[in-house]
């Protein structure tokens, strides 16, 4: 017996026929691929170049948060507006547009010349990267009809998502040793320029027979949740609990409720949020989730251990976590065959516990900490990461394709937001186990970071007290993966088949 991902009552699609194979469905993913992956690297690739643009533009501590904040608080709060438009405008006509605006704002950086450009140009890339992310997923949903060439062309859509955020700062360390901080940007550009001509010969135009209510009070609701939920993580994060960080985040709760009750009186929500009652759907939201949250602390405080205890130049550091993509690289296109002999259900909780196992090595290293295991466990959490594709397979395939746009929007938001969670709980941890770590006289510098404490006579202990926080992280992530490693098993039913998923 399998189990079904049927679609929801009275779901439109629940019985339409098979249709042909687009014949371009393969150099169509290579594209939808490669714009994520670039997508991705310029999450990561800024926090290489900050230092050089902090000493040539000198932004205050406020300008340079929000140069790193804009482009994920943007993103974040317009995926479900934009993928909801994207169903009803047109989802390949969506993505071009991203292309175009990442293109042209990228160029527009040889004339900023203040923090305050910087932040605009970052906030315009959300915008453009808002349009793009969701519409890489649901045109996968569209080009690939058979379920078993969806969850293998998801497998490989995950492993780039998860090669992005380790070759970001490769690439941002190979260009900063030849130019300024401007190519981290400029870099968007020629790729951009060739994703948009293989984009309109490759990707066929895609939108929803029953597209969602274009609701502006919705979208209201929807963009200021968002936006004020995770920038409350962001400020609980970094200034710890504060009576601003709580009140937003209480804020952005109850707007994202209203949001949440005011699509499920609806008919043709902007958002379907019905697709939450089956159990493997939010099982692979969770997935995405934890897995998100885990690796970008990782990557976090990994890189700084790498460049400042290591004390590795920024391209060796970001060559030094290159096990952690190729792990994903290796696992995600395998995760889908696998899936097909041993069940979904094994694939996803056996990521989750092999990630959790890399987590737990990194945790349990003997003090002073070596690069090789570090290394391993950076391998062992990379290879974790290969059930994300699987994950991408249940989520989108519990939708129809009028949903998938809902479908896409809810799956990278909860990649955005476990991202923030890592970063600001995670990361917070660190932080925390670090300054306990450093001696009662350590100067104010030290304490503020492992950076400030460098030439100063605290330097060695706040490097042991940095290795600490990096174990502890280690642990900690471990028992979040591990956790949700059981959360999952109990969601996604033993006999789930990824190849009866074919709405």
């Amino acid at each position: 017996m399998t189990t079904h991902l049927d679609p929801l009552p009275g779901s439109p699609g629940a019985s339409r026929p098979a249709t042909a194979p687009d014949p371009r469905r393969w150099a169509g993913l290579a594209v939808l691929t490669a714009s994520l992956l670039v997508v991705v690297m310029d999450m990561t690739i800024l926090n290489v170049a900050l230092p050089d643009l902090t000493a040539d533009l000198r932004p205050g501590a406020v300008a340079q948060l929000w140069i790193v904040d804009s482009y994920a608080l943007v993103l974040a709060g317009l995926l479900v507006p934009l993928s909801a438009l994207a169903d009803r405008w047109g989802r390949r006509r969506m993505l071009l547009s991203g292309f175009t605006i990442f293109a042209v704002v990228s160029l527009l950086v040889l004339v900023a010349d203040t923090a305050a450009h910087v932040i605009a140009l970052r906030a315009a890339l959300g915008v453009g990267g808002a349009m793009i992310m969701p519409a890489t997923l649901s045109l996968i949903r569209t080009l690939f009809t058979d379920p078993r060439e969806r969850a293998t062309a998801l497998g490989l859509w995950a492993a780039m998502a998860a090669v992005g955020g380790a070759v970001g700062p490769i690439v941002g360390g190979a260009l900063l040793e030849r130019f300024s901080w401007h190519a981290a940007f400029l870099f968007n550009v020629p790729v951009m320029a060739v994703a948009i001509v293989a984009g309109a010969a490759f990707l066929p135009e895609s939108r929803s027979s029953r597209p969602g209510r274009l609701d502006p009070v919705g979208v209201a609701l929807s963009v200021s949740g968002m936006v004020a939920l995770v920038y409350a993580v962001k400020h609980l994060g970094h200034d710890g609990l504060t009576a601003l960080g709580v009140s937003t985040a209480v804020a952005g709760a109850a707007l994202l409720t209203v949001f949440a009750r005011r699509c499920l009186r609806r008919d043709d929500p902007m958002l379907e949020v019905r697709l939450f009652a089956s159990r493997p759907f939010t099982a692979g939201i969770v997935t995405a989730l934890a897995t998100s949250a885990a690796m970008i602390a990782l990557l976090l405080v990994g890189s700084q251990w790498l460049q400042l205890v290591q004390g590795w130049s920024p391209l060796r550091s970001g060559a030094a976590l290159l096990p952690l993509a190729v792990g994903g690289l290796v696992g995600s296109p395998l995760a889908p065959s696998l899936a097909a002999r041993i069940g979904a259900r094994r694939v996803l909780v056996g990521g989750l516990v092999a990630g959790g196992l890399g987590f737990l090595v990194l945790g349990l290293l003997p003090a002073p900490l070596t690069y090789p295991g570090v290394a391993l466990a950076l391998l062992l959490v990379g290879s974790g990461t290969a059930s994300l594709g699987v994950a991408s397979a249940v989520v989108m395939g519990a939708s129809t394709t009028d949903q998938a746009g809902s479908a896409a929007a809810m799956e990278e938001t909860s990649y955005e937001i476990g991202g923030v969670l890592g970063v600001a709980v995670l990361g917070s941890l660190a932080a925390l186990v670090y300054r306990s770590g450093l001696p009662s006289g350590a100067p104010q510098s030290a304490r503020e970071s492992l950076a400030g404490a460098l030439g100063s006579p605290a330097a060695d202990d706040a490097m042991a007290a940095f290795e600490r926080a990096f174990s502890v992280v280690g642990l900690a992530g471990a028992v979040v993966m591990l956790v949700v490693a059981a959360v999952v098993h109990r969601l996604v039913p033993a006999e789930l088949d990824l190849a009866d998923v074919a709405h």
